[in-house]
């Protein structure tokens, strides 16, 4: 059987030999980071699988302010693309390439007929659909409830990983909480004074992991910025 790239999709190992058969037909492709796949107003014509890197997804308000709605990594979909080719919408977000990627765009003729024809298929997208969403509904919940500490603390925790070190501008980590720049500029300058973190030139370091894990279970002193998420 020709290995395409629809073994490389996990949640996609069960689909019978004509769904397959389709899915080759179209080749996956590279991606440069800062590759962008779609803006605010765009036709959708395509459905978008990651393979492999990474993709951003954001929504922009009228002040300018940006907002990362989440992240597409190996084996994901992006919820816009699904809900502008299902309900026939325009994208109302842009997606940016973060890492450098490879990824499969199904012409909007193909999906139809998957979804039409491949149950499997089928489950896969509504599936991712649900997944994402629930991701979504979890941001929101941090913006209206979680204070803005406890969203950078655990923010700069899920980027180093094992590591200390997190390459990301002040706007980036604004744009991944839901905050303002200036807002997370003034709670990094505070974790700085105390110790917490270094902060360099697009980067911050974490030097006191446990007490940057203790103000991300939320269990550390805030200082509230009023008005401003």
């Amino acid at each position: 059987m020709t290995v395409s790239w629809i073994d490389r999709v996990d949640a996609l190992a069960g689909v019978d030999d004509a769904t397959r058969a389709l899915a080759a037909t179209v080749p996956s492709r590279r991606l440069k980071r800062g590759t962008v796949v779609f803006r605010a107003g765009d036709e959708a014509t395509a459905f978008f699988i990651v393979l492999g890197g990474r993709l951003s997804v954001t929504i922009t308000g009228p002040t300018g302010r940006e907002i990362l709605l989440y992240e597409v990594g190996d084996g994901e979909t992006c919820v816009q693309t699904t809900l502008a080719l299902l309900g026939v919408r325009l994208y109302e977000g842009e997606a940016m390439v973060t890492e450098d990627a490879e990824a499969v765009a199904i012409p909007r003729v193909l999906f139809d007929r998957l979804m039409n024809e491949s149950p499997a298929f089928r489950a896969f997208v509504f599936d991712s659909f649900g997944r994402r969403l629930t991701d979504v509904i979890h941001l929101l919940e941090k913006v209206a409830f979680v204070p803005i500490e406890s969203r950078i603390a655990a923010m700069l925790l899920d980027r180093a990983g094992a590591g200390s070190r997190v390459e990301a501008t002040h706007q980036d980590l604004a744009s991944a909480i839901g905050s303002a720049r200036e807002v997370v500029s003034r709670r990094l300058d505070a974790l700085r004074d105390r110790g917490i973190v270094e902060l360099g030139r697009g980067v911050v370091t974490i030097a006191n992991r446990r007490a940057l894990e203790t103000i991300a279970a939320g269990l550390g002193d805030h200082v509230t910025d009023m008005g401003r998420p």
